[in-house]
């Protein structure tokens, strides 16, 4: 297995041919963003695979890391829980379906305009005039209605009792804050005039496909950033972005929401080794995993016997071990055990191709005339798996499993695709197999789990199972349940029923991981899992 693997990954000979001229850490060199110039300690160049997009913070296809500089919430989701932000306290009814936030005050918008209750009315009836957008999120399901009751206290109305609503307020979009002057005919589906919010970066310049340039926010509510500029600047993977790190054009890397692994284990250890640069690593914040279409008719991927089968076949100790050199835990489950509710008793399903046989045979998936892919009714075992076209460890993963599942007898066809197309089939149930990952550490259980339910999420990945309608009650009811053992039993319930129909398949435990010069201080993780908080970084 070591040598399939050594061919899928960035090799060694790559990397120590490539030439060494690192600049001194913290300074500028010519970046195409700033041609000429030299400011020491004051910018961040990070790369990534892909252009940060539309920045419209009620919207979708933008780069969470550079919104969650422009962008805030009323509160922020932390590893203590959910501490203020915009708001500085909040009252919560007792029947909890009214909330009122006292606003912090003397906050402006970076056009100066200033951060009100009205401000907040009009970002939060702007996102629920497009609720079908954000449907995903039960929150947007149950407002009634945004009050404002003075200059700095506004009330949300929600219809029921809904225990997630402030995890929900906290994330990085759709429920943030961007300046009314630049609505569009007081609304924001439909595009925004410009990006002005209240965070501790403003974007100040824009080419397409190139660079962003964010400045600090010299009038920022929670003091003017150390570091005065950070620039997005666009790489391919691997090679180019691994010499762009060596010669002083960028100084950081990291897992981003859609750039993902912009340099494989092996690149960025050389450049840890160097002694310019300092890896660091996050906590467990996601669950990587397969996703099956359960009510795809008349394919194989239907059956829950297939499903299972792909699940024992898959080594996910390989995985984490020479794909992802340790830095990624094998996953048994699909969310980890430092996830809230989520320590539930579950089937245990390892890497067993014995068994993985045994349930096709069972199925009546069988192997006939010496042939290498297994039939029934004159239909073949065959699938087809979407992945990430920008991300190189899908890629090798991708491969590692269809070689897997080649030796229990079924055909796996990989394609890969650009994240925005495998999210529209995610969303249409135009897919057999596809690869995604669980919101992470400030989103779940909920946020995922949530998602089971929606039509632009894992609708079809859930819909074919027998339990489906008993799985939606069930999420229905844990939602707004107010009892907390009620709520741990329903989780338990939800969990075992997708466990056992495998319809998320998980592989290892994501973390985010940070190649970063190694005079840059102050680094630090959200809850939010794509947001780095660079406020909070300068250099010694």
């Amino acid at each position: 297995m070591t040598n399939f693997l050594s061919i899928c990954t960035l090799s060694a000979v790559l990397v120590a041919g490539c030439s060494s001229g690192s600049t001194e850490t913290g300074t500028t060199t010519d970046t195409g963003a700033n041609s000429g110039s030299k400011e020491t300690k004051q910018e961040i160049i990070y790369a990534s695979s892909k252009d940060i997009l539309d920045m419209n913070p009620h919207l979708y296809s933008g780069s969470m890391p550079a919104q969650g500089m422009v962008y805030e919430s009323l509160v922020e989701n932390t590893a203590d829980g959910i501490k203020p932000l915009l708001a500085e306290s909040w009252d919560i009814s007792e029947d909890g379906k009214v909330y009122t936030f006292h606003l912090r005050e003397g906050v402006t918008f970076h056009d100066g305009l200033p951060f009100n209750a009205e401000a907040v009315k009009k970002n939060m009836d702007a996102v629920q005039n497009n609720k079908e957008k954000h449907s995903w999120i039960k929150l947007s399901t149950k407002i009634v209605s945004v009050n404002v009751k003075d200059e700095y206290t506004v009330e949300l109305v929600l219809s029921d009792t809904y225990y997630p609503a402030l995890v929900e307020l906290s994330m990085t979009r759709p429920y943030v804050f961007i300046s009314p002057n630049d609505f569009k005919n007081g609304e924001t589906k439909d595009g925004v005039n410009g990006y002005s919010g209240t965070g501790p970066y403003k974007l100040v310049e824009h080419k397409v496909d190139q660079y962003a340039t964010f400045e600090a926010n010299e009038s920022y509510w929670g003091g003017a950033p150390k570091v005065k500029r950070i620039i997005s600047k666009v790489l391919p993977q691997g090679e180019t972005t691994f010499l762009a790190l060596q010669k002083g054009e960028v100084n950081m890397v990291f897992t981003d929401d859609r750039g993902a692994d912009s340099l494989d284990v092996e690149a960025m250890n050389t450049l840890v080794e160097s002694g310019d640069y300092q890896l660091v690593r996050s906590e467990p914040m996601n669950t990587k995993m397969i996703v099956a279409n359960s009510s795809r008719a008349g394919n194989p991927v239907q059956e829950t016997a297939v499903r299972e089968a792909i699940w024992y076949a898959i080594d996910r100790e390989t995985i984490s071990e020479q794909i992802f050199e340790g830095t990624e835990a094998p996953a048994n489950t699909l969310f980890s055990s430092n996830v809230n509710y989520a320590n539930v008793d579950l089937k245990e399903r390892g890497y067993d191709v014995e068994q993985a046989v045994k349930l096709l045979e069972e199925a009546g998936w069988s192997l006939e005339n010496g042939s290498a892919v297994r039939t029934k009714g004159g239909k073949p075992l065959a699938m087809n798996l979407y992945y990430d076209v920008n991300s190189s460890s899908q890629k090798v993963q991708a491969e590692f499993i269809q070689h897997s599942l080649k030796e229990i007898g079924m055909e796996l066809e990989l394609t890969g695709e650009e994240s925005t197309s495998i999210a529209n089939r995610r969303s249409t149930g135009d897919y057999d197999l596809l690869f995604n990952q669980t919101w992470g550490l400030a989103y779940d259980p909920q946020s995922t789990i949530s998602a089971f339910t929606s039509p632009s999420s894992y609708l079809h990945t859930t819909s074919g199972i027998a339990k489906a309608d008993e799985l939606y009650k069930k999420i229905e009811d844990v939602m707004v349940s107010t009892d907390e053992e009620t709520r741990k039993s329903l989780y338990a319930d939800i969990l075992t029923i997708v466990h056992d129909e495998a319809v998320f398949i998980p592989l290892t435990n994501g973390s985010v991981t940070m190649v970063a010069p190694k005079q840059l201080q102050g680094i630090s993780f959200k809850q939010t899992q794509f947001e780095l908080p660079f406020e909070r970084m300068h250099f010694e």
